[in-house]
């Protein structure tokens, strides 16, 4: 039933128009529980008409030349600038972070995502050579596949959607798109500028609704040769399978189970701010997170209590409040998964030194509902343990103790995971002769989440398939051919 009172009520959008349908899902708000959108549950049939708008857009659009296409992309990024408090607010709205997140880090990244594409397109350049000895000239063509279906997580919503739908148009594609229908306002929000900028109808078509109506149908679709995942590593392995009939060419960035190495050198100011942020910060709900801290010997005891008080001082609450360091977790589901590996580390003998079950969560009264959780910290984890072995994805880190160098980097690679990992040492040597040595798509050296586009970013093992970035994201998106001509 179509009850949209007092509610957003997205609406799908294909072939440039915003299209109603005739059941719809409950979105709730993180902060408060209660119900404030509604979302469109989509079925194959909506799904195969997106990707007939998408496959009758792809001819006319893979041959506009790519100067008018940059400048579409560039007028989408400047709308979204022009927008970005309106959209902030929706984000940590619809998803539950913090306010300044959205305004400081999510909303900003989608607008260089599509800045950034809109002309690093022009600078890819195709390969040729001259064989003298046979007076051949050699060289390589970059076009377009077709329809790109592209699937999208909960964590960061506009992030990583536009992560992949501008290098997909820039080079020619025509997409579908399939964001979480746990956090679909602002992709649907996003449509209406695609309209203002004046995107050819069918370009960019957005189908809102569960994977198994939805994503099935494009991981399944025959006219949708190539897929773009960014999510679980459950759901990755089932696309992996579902698209292998079609011979579809796959982009999967799953999941992580991320460590921190802090060497007894290492700068202890510096390291402990850093690792409380990257194991907290958008409530752990980033597969870059680090939810593993081996910590040398020595230094174990000083780091373990001071991680401890600065993990206690971060303020948990509703988005908008302006002390808010930690938001809400995504879903009731969600939170109760999360505080269940708590529970079973408790019950392995691990021991929860602050956060959930310890010490006292204290939110307005409108929140009281709300799916909040406080950071908490485990020690005594074995490395057997789920909490050490399976991504958690939520505001729990565990912090163990090392003895040396080969010890740590078997302990670190004892996962099937393989995302990242940071390091930190004052030994230039050991930071060099470690990254070599881990098991992981990216090595952060004193550092953790310094991100830059032209550098690829992916997995390893059970972390995925594929890179992106500006010259993997474009490599994905286009075939090579490559042509012979005799002088």
């Amino acid at each position: 039933m179509n009850d949209c009172k007092n509610l957003i009520c997205v609406e799908n959008f294909i072939n440039g128009v915003f299209t109603k349908t005739d059941k719809y899902l409950n979105s709730n708000e993180p902060a408060t529980g209660k119900i404030w959108a509604k979302i469109p549950a989509s079925t194959a049939k909506d799904a195969n008409s997106a990707v007939e708008a998408a496959k009758c857009a792809f001819p006319k659009w893979s041959s506009t030349p790519i100067n008018e296409r940059s400048q579409i992309v560039l007028k989408i990024a400047n709308l979204l600038e022009d927008n970005l408090n309106e959209f902030a607010e929706a984000e940590s709205r619809d998803q539950g972070k913090p306010l300044y997140l959205s305004k400081t880090v999510d909303i900003p990244r989608a607008i260089l995502n599509f800045r950034h594409f809109a002309t690093a397109y022009k600078h890819v350049l195709n390969t040729s050579s001259l064989q003298q000895e046979y007076n051949n000239l050699n060289y390589t063509l970059r076009f377009p596949f077709g329809v790109a279906g592209l699937i999208t997580p909960w964590n960061l919503p506009l992030y990583l959607l536009t992560f992949k739908i501008a290098p997909a148009i820039i080079a020619g594609n025509t997409v579908v798109c399939k964001p979480s229908e746990l956090t679909s306002v602002t992709a649907w929000m996003l449509c209406s500028l695609f309209v203002q900028a004046g995107l050819p109808p069918g370009v960019v078509n957005m189908v809102f609704g569960y994977g198994k109506d939805v994503g099935d149908a494009l991981v399944e679709h025959p006219d949708v040769p190539i897929i773009s995942f960014t999510g679980s590593t459950v759901i990755g392995t089932q696309i992996y399978s579902k698209a292998a009939p079609n011979f579809k060419k796959l982009s999967l960035e799953l999941g992580g189970k991320n460590a921190a190495i802090i060497f007894n050198d290492a700068d202890l100011k510096k390291c402990i701010s850093t690792t409380i942020r990257s194991s907290f910060t958008n409530q752990g709900e980033v597969c870059l997170s680090t939810s593993r801290i081996f910590v040398q010997k020595k230094l174990y005891y000083s780091f373990l209590k001071l991680f401890v008080d600065e993990t206690r001082k971060l303020k948990v609450g509703p988005y908008k409040e302006d002390y808010v360091i930690v938001g809400a977790l995504i879903s009731e589901q969600h939170l109760n998964k999360v505080k269940s590996y708590v529970q079973t580390a408790v019950a392995e003998g691990a021991t929860v030194h602050c956060g959930w079950s310890k010490d006292q969560l204290i939110l307005p009264e409108a929140n009281k509902n709300g799916y909040f959780m406080l950071p908490t910290v485990l020690a005594d984890v074995s490395d057997e343990s789920k909490c050490m072995q399976e991504e958690i994805f939520g505001p729990v880190t565990c912090i163990v103790p090392f003895v040396e160098e080969a010890e740590v980097v078997k302990r670190v690679n004892n996962v099937k995971y393989g995302l990242c990992a940071s390091v930190w040492t004052s030994d230039s040597s050991r930071l060099h002769r470690i990254a070599h040595q881990l098991e992981v798509g990216t090595v952060w050296s004193n550092c953790w989440m310094v991100r830059n586009l032209d550098m690829p970013f992916g997995g390893c093992k059970h972390s995925g398939i594929g890179r992106e970035g500006t010259h993997e994201s474009l490599d994905f998106y286009t075939q090579l051919k490559t042509v012979y001509v005799q002088m």
